[in-house]
């Protein structure tokens, strides 16, 4: 996967450079891109989708925070290219995520996304996704503060256990690239 780094970044890059979607404020390097990529596949997965022959969307999950607690939940994001949006490739990607997570033994998935932005609140919804809350005004982007609306979604059984789980496992790899 960090050989598909410099296409992930040409997904990613407009969404820092020219718009709110993303809180950073200088496009990564292919290189910082890459790293990035290797870290998040040292305990969870990161996946890339083809469609037409090009990359066209890639999706990730990592810790959601650092205390011990927290280690059931992840937080998950999905980018795509502008040219394959509304075509079902958000959707076949973060479906394909949630089954290797929830393999793992993850519990909860956790996203953040900058408002206003409704369709992806709306890809969050249809997959299972219900609102948790809004913070407001925590960004400043793009010329104005920005809002992030929290979604939450359930992964496998609802967490009944009187002790704890096993903690989450080592990342389940796919062979290649989802073809959507």
């Amino acid at each position: 996967m960090p050989q598909d780094a410099g296409a992930c970044l040409a997904i990613y890059a407009p969404h820092v450079s020219a718009g709110a979607t993303s809180f950073e404020e200088v496009p990564p390097t292919v290189d910082e891109f890459a790293l990035r990529i290797r870290r998040i596949l040292r305990t969870h997965a990161f996946l890339v989708a083809e469609a037409d022959g090009e990359l066209a969307a890639f999706a990730y999950a990592g810790p959601y925070r650092e205390r011990p607690a927290y280690r059931w939940s992840a937080e998950v994001s999905v980018y795509v290219a502008a040219r394959h949006h509304r075509k079902g490739v958000a959707k076949g990607l973060y479906r394909t995520l949630f089954e290797l997570l929830e393999q793992q033994g993850y519990r909860q998935l956790l996203a953040a996304v900058a408002l206003p932005n409704p369709a992806s609140i709306r890809l969050h919804h249809s997959l299972g996704f219900a609102d948790v809350g809004v913070f407001c005004n925590v960004g400043w982007k793009a010329g104005a503060w920005r809002d992030v609306a929290w979604l939450q979604r359930p992964l496998g059984r609802p967490p009944t256990e009187t002790s704890a789980p096993p903690s989450p496992g080592a990342p389940v790899r796919l062979s290649g690239p989802v073809e959507i």
